[in-house]
């Protein structure tokens, strides 16, 4: 669907500091920031009136907007969990049913009037608003296009092509009795995270523009209104990402080197319920088999780490609000 000139353009755009890191390493590295662009600029797009400032007032502090209903908040906070999801499991996941089917669970979450369909693959017919357009109603033939959608996916090389085949591609089928759109503009970040490529947030991308694209497809099953939408879209989130990749420092090397280590460690010493001392971590360590040489850097990081441990970054290790809260109020070293 991508020409080669823009499958060049983008990548030239795309490119971060160090592709060859781990997967999801560059959006870890702006994690705060895409959080709140994509939650915010993806919602915007469904109609949600949450401002940025409100977005932000919500994911940092859980404050939510006077006046506004509770379907605006809830739909922030989904994004909020999808986008984790992303970033956090970026080297294990990919265009799989299990992937796609959890990301619009998260999406989805007290959004549709049966639970039953949260996470679950359509098996009613469905109208589309503002288009005459009627998908596949018969669930055998929705469950198989998508399977054939899914490995088409999995088989495109090019992160770019992969990331538009599903923005075109899953809103086309509505596999999901709703939520479509949403689960299609996170599944085109999967890709571009993957390649450690600059995130698509969708910020500043008119509705208008974004829905007459969609209707494109809809329609004539063109792609080209949608490309446009697309590439353009890139080109403004790289902008807004460029200031915010420039300023960043080189990695720690010692916890990029021990980053599963760390998280073991963090892990542990919050769900065990102890305090962030350097006796406790330094044993925790040494059960890790870190060399004699890095043991004092590994636990000079490690602690510092526990110090640093918020609600935001207690996901990173894989914990549970509760079980975070719990140790916080018990053990952290406060500034």
């Amino acid at each position: 669907y991508l020409q080669e000139e823009n499958r060049r353009q983008l990548h030239e755009m795309g490119v971060t500091p160090d592709p060859q890191r781990p997967a999801g390493t560059f959006a870890r590295d702006v994690f705060d920031r895409l959080l709140i662009d994509l939650a915010w600029a993806s919602s915007r797009l469904e109609g949600n009136t949450y401002t940025r400032l409100d977005t932000q007032n919500l994911l940092q502090f859980g404050q939510r907007a006077e006046g506004k209903d509770a379907e605006n908040a809830q739909m922030i906070l989904n994004h909020k969990n999808a986008i984790e999801f992303i970033v956090e499991s970026a080297e294990i996941i990919g265009f799989d049913r299990r992937t796609l089917t959890t990301l619009h669970s998260a999406l989805s979450e007290n959004l549709l009037g049966d639970p039953n369909d949260e996470g679950s693959l359509r098996q009613r017919p469905v109208q589309i608003t503002g288009t005459r357009y009627v998908p596949v109603a018969i669930p055998q033939v929705i469950e198989d296009t998508f399977d054939l959608l899914l490995q088409k996916a999995a088989a495109i090389p090019d992160p770019f092509e992969q990331a538009f085949f599903g923005m075109v591609h899953i809103p086309y089928l509505q596999p999901f009795s709703d939520v479509n759109k949403r689960t299609s503009r996170l599944a085109a970040n999967i890709p571009l995270i993957r390649a450690n490529l600059c995130p698509l947030s969708f910020v500043d991308v008119p509705e208008r523009a974004y829905v007459e694209g969609t209707l494109g497809v809809y329609e004539l099953t063109r792609v080209e209104l949608l490309r446009d939408v697309f590439v353009w879209a890139y080109a403004r989130s790289c902008a807004q990402y460029k200031v915010v990749r420039d300023s960043l420092v080189q990695p720690d090397p010692l916890r990029l080197k021990y980053r599963n280590e760390l998280a073991a460690v963090v892990r542990e010493i919050v769900l065990g319920m102890q305090p962030p001392r350097e006796d406790l971590v330094r044993a925790r360590a040494e059960a890790q088999d870190i060399p004699v040489d890095d043991l004092e850097g590994f636990s000079e990081r490690a602690i510092a780490l526990l110090n640093a441990l918020n609600e935001g970054s207690a996901a990173r290790y894989q914990l549970r609000q509760s079980d975070f809260r719990t140790w916080y109020d018990k053990y952290r070293v406060r500034a």
